[in-house]
């Protein structure tokens, strides 16, 4: 196996001693791919085609992992777009219709309207406007039972939202090829950024990702990268995680030059559980080569306070790193 340099090789194989993983899910042919397979937020850089949007599309899952600024706008924008539709509604009807609408111009019935509908949608009903003709009492009830029904799901969305397990943590922006006893380790660190929140039973998974020639032809090969440690029991403050790159290393004896070459990308996957949620939570990211450091080592982002009864963690200095000399 030749790593892939442009249309020519390396004449280095890969490590040999190397554990490969055949199970990470990820393809393995080079030309079907296009970038990197994780984004930096754990989601996959993946568009899917080929089948109607309808059939791809799920409302409910999509609104429980919006940000919540655009939750909030989209549940606003249809709250006004349902109401905008109920009141051309009525408006269409005639003003005949109701019973307490004030003379003016078109636009200030249909705004009478307007709030009429939001009133009848949310059930509060003031009193001041109020439906006379069969039709026009048939909409406002139909309006009404579309509201208990709207005011049923977006309970459910926002209760889904506050209940839904986070894994509450920051990873490094870059890893980093650092000093690791006698040999180097690659490594990177996460943080559990929230105050008293602990997980437990943490567990974590690297792989790597790297391009070869395999009789001719660019694949793309995975292995499991042994770690200095894969679990903790509890994790309140900062972990670094160390790949020693010694001689059973897919990366030994990589240069930066290499790693461009070889288009490597880690994946790295956390697993934990949380005694809020009283669950499970994971979360996952990747590197790709270009956020790989070489010859740089993380700066300790903890001290003892002045007191010395307290131990303080500084999560501005997750992404401090400085030079080895």
């Amino acid at each position: 196996m030749l790593i892939l340099s442009g249309k020519m090789s390396l004449h280095r194989k890969v490590n040999p001693f190397s554990k490969q993983n055949n199970d990470t899910g990820y393809s393995s042919n080079n030309s079907a791919t296009g970038g990197r397979f994780l984004n930096k937020d754990g989601s996959y850089n993946l568009r899917k085609e080929g089948m109607p949007f309808y059939k791809r599309f799920s409302i409910f899952h999509d609104m429980l992992n919006l940000s919540l600024w655009k939750f909030v706008v989209v549940v606003v924008a249809f709250f006004i777009v349902v109401n905008l539709f109920f009141a051309s509604v009525y408006f269409a009807l005639g003003k005949a219709e109701f019973d307490g609408l004030l003379a003016g111009s078109n636009w200030k019935i249909f705004r009478q309207l307007f709030y009429f509908s939001m009133q009848t949608l949310t059930t509060v009903g003031y009193g001041h406007v109020s439906p006379v003709g069969d039709a026009v009492n048939i909409i406002s009830g139909l309006e009404s039972l579309s509201g208990f029904l709207l005011l049923a799901i977006a309970t459910g969305l926002i209760y889904g939202r506050f209940s839904k397990p986070r894994s509450y943590l920051l990873f490094s922006d870059n890893a980093l090829i650092s000093p690791y006893k006698d040999m180097t380790g690659l490594m990177f660190r996460f943080v559990s950024y929230k105050d008293k929140h602990t997980l437990s039973d943490l567990e974590v998974k690297v792989n790597l990702g790297l391009q070869v020639l395999e009789n001719d032809k660019p694949v793309y090969k995975y292995f499991s990268l042994p770690l200095e440690r894969t679990k903790v029991e509890s994790m309140a403050m900062s972990w670094t995680v160390v790949h020693p790159i010694d001689e059973t290393s897919p990366l030994k004896d990589f240069t930066e030059e290499d790693m461009k070459n070889a288009d490597v990308e880690l994946y790295v996957m956390i697993r934990g559980f949380d005694d809020v949620f009283s669950n499970f939570v994971q979360h996952r990211t990747s590197y790709t080569y270009h956020e790989i450091i070489f010859n740089h080592k993380f700066v300790p982002m903890y001290h003892e306070s002045e007191d010395g009864n307290t131990t303080i963690l500084e999560l501005n200095k997750l992404n401090t790193f400085r030079q080895v000399n």
